[in-house]
């Protein structure tokens, strides 16, 4: 049973914001009237804490010197333990997808297809013949196929029933561990209960288990198909447990190291080195007591980078960008506001960027009458927006936001615009007091006296008085465990790694990772461009089935193979385990 590493505490009751890994992505409630909704994530709230209570008593996977130990080279070591590495663990742990008798799908050729091996689990499946001809909104031929195994015409809100039977075979199963920072489902359990998932709440569910059937035990209801991040997390870590594969998660690690060692002559088969370090069970003690990292080490054949992509913001690259002032992040927001800094009274908040965490902040900052200075890139109109392509009736939020940046636009009066003449907010038609867009405006500087140049995109610059200043306009990966941090693994190979301009160069009907140093590399989620937990599933299952077929042609654990049987294995890992229980100081 995962245990280390409990999920950042909540630090007030304003709504923080992280993208996921993912997979659906979060958005900040619609301000007021929602009462029973705060409630409501007050009892989940209570709810989780306790589950965390009892995570941190059970038996967590010591990895402390395994690799000495055991000698043992692991078939697969997945980096992640959000959405991605979870439905990855649960393929790898014999549960398996087979066309169901009888059942049909509204594609007729897709069904054609599937019909003509009905007796093969779809991981002994030609997955390139079963994607052609397929349509759907990811850009990855294996997650839209599964997507409409799971979620027939999904994209018009039908409600089909799958096709695909689940069967578990453990004679499949192949050993592997999942490590992760915190508890199984990774980001999401740092994100706010009150917030709502931009996804549907059926595209947020892992395979075999529907969320709306676990609400209803749960006594919940999914409002306008919608859950919140608390819903979502706590579904996931049920998931670890409920299809028994927690003793395949080794929670509160951070990875350090991933290196590829070429074959010598001791070991005719290369193989990938897992460095990094554990935490104790006290992450999260109220007296700031030190936590203790324990240094692990582990050979695998097969690597799975599914870390996400939301570890790092994305900066501007401008004059004055270090200033006390300016700030990267919502949470950063959100410190300001529970610290009494923000209010009706209060200098503008400077919200750069036209995303949704951009358009979280622009929220919270009106929900306190706080002044807002938006300004963005794109104009108000680009098909491209994001606000432009969500509907208006399942995202009022949104949508409100959208219609201050196009309401409110700044109207320069003059070529250069200064602090002695400031931007106005009021106008007489204005129903949207106290904002003020920019579009199609940059930042050229920030100044230590809190003012910040903008420049629009015909050059005229305008300078603006702030309290603060949020640039929000992207996330990047944290590969700094890899060599050049993963930087000759993009698309193009030596800039960084990004999910949307520069996401790892994949298979893209296996998954692996061509510009790896070594065969056994694959990557996932984000990091190959897939931002939805919907889609993602897809590359879980290009991945254990690239890896079935290596077991199947060459007897291991896909491309890099295995040192011996899964049972031989998975035996010395328990050894291991009671060894390091009995010999090891516990944690603190």
């Amino acid at each position: 049973m995962c245990s280390g590493g409990r999920p950042p505490s909540r630090r007030s009751s304003t709504s923080k914001k992280a993208d996921s890994e993912t997979g659906g992505r979060a958005t900040a409630q619609a301000r007021g009237g929602n009462r029973t909704d705060t409630v409501a994530a007050s009892e989940w709230n209570k709810e989780k804490d306790l589950r965390d209570r009892e995570m941190s008593d059970s038996d967590s996977m010591e990895l402390h010197n395994k690799e000495t130990v055991s000698g043992e080279i692991l078939p697969v070591v997945i980096i992640g333990n959000g959405p991605s590495g979870i439905c990855l663990s649960y393929l790898l742990s014999g549960h398996t997808p087979y066309l169901s008798p009888g059942a049909s799908h509204p594609n007729p050729l897709l069904h054609s297809k599937l019909a003509e091996q009905p007796g093969l689990s779809l991981l002994e499946q030609d997955l390139e013949y079963l994607c052609e001809g397929l349509q759907g909104r990811s850009s990855n031929p294996v997650a839209v196929l599964f997507d409409s195994l799971l979620l027939p015409d999904g994209d018009f809100g039908a409600d089909h029933t799958s096709p695909l039977e689940w069967r578990y075979e453990p004679e499949r199963a192949v050993p592997h561990l999942v490590l992760g920072k915190g508890p199984p489902g990774g980001a999401w359990h740092a994100m706010e209960g009150s917030m709502l998932t931009l996804s549907l709440a059926n595209w947020m569910e892992l395979p075999a288990l529907k969320l709306k059937d676990w609400m209803k035990d749960k006594r919940r209801n999914v409002r306008n198909d919608r859950a919140t991040p608390a819903e979502i997390a706590s579904y996931y870590q049920h998931y670890v447990t409920q299809m028994s594969l927690g003793h395949n998660f080794a929670c509160g690690t951070t990875v350090t190291s991933v290196t590829w060692r070429p074959p010598d002559c001791r070991e005719s088969r290369g193989f990938w080195r897992v460095e990094g370090v554990q935490s104790g069970g006290g992450e999260d003690l109220a007296d700031d007591s030190p936590v203790e990292q324990v240094p692990f080490s582990l050979l695998a054949r097969n690597v799975v980078l599914a870390t996400g992509t939301h570890d790092i913001p994305a900066r501007l690259g401008v004059e004055g960008e270090s200033l006390p002032y300016v700030c990267h992040s919502f949470w950063e927001l959100e410190g300001a506001i529970s610290r009494g800094e923000l209010d009706e009274s209060s200098d503008p908040v400077l919200v750069v960027g036209a995303g949704l965490t951009a358009a979280d902040a622009v929220l919270a900052a009106r929900h306190l009458n706080a002044p807002v200075y938006h300004a963005f890139r794109r104009a108000v109109g680009d098909p491209g927006l994001i606000f432009n392509q969500l509907p208006k009736m399942l995202y009022p939020e949104y949508h409100k936001v959208h219609q201050m940046m196009t309401q409110q636009q700044h109207q320069p009066s003059s070529p250069l615009d200064s602090s002695s003449s400031p931007p106005s907010f009021s106008t007489s038609s204005s129903s949207y007091s106290g904002y003020l867009s920019f579009p199609c405006h940059r930042v050229v500087s920030f100044r230590p006296d809190r003012k910040c140049v903008l420049q629009s995109d015909t050059g005229r610059r305008t300078v603006v008085q702030v309290s603060k200043a949020l640039v929000l306009i992207g996330a990047h990966p944290n590969l700094s465990f890899l060599p050049e941090r993963g930087r000759p693994l993009g698309v193009y190979p030596g800039e960084p790694v990004t999910c949307r301009r520069n996401p790892i160069d994949a298979d893209p009907f296996t998954n692996r990772v061509l510009g790896a140093e070594g065969p056994g590399m694959y990557a996932m989620g984000p990091l190959v461009g897939e931002n939805f937990v919907r889609f993602l599933k897809g590359g879980a299952l290009a991945i254990a089935s690239d890896i079935a077929k290596g077991l199947r042609e060459g007897g291991g654990a896909g491309p890099g193979s295995s040192d011996g049987p899964v049972d031989k294995w998975a035996d010395r890992l328990a050894a291991v385990q009671t060894l390091a229980r009995a010999t090891e100081r516990p944690f603190s």
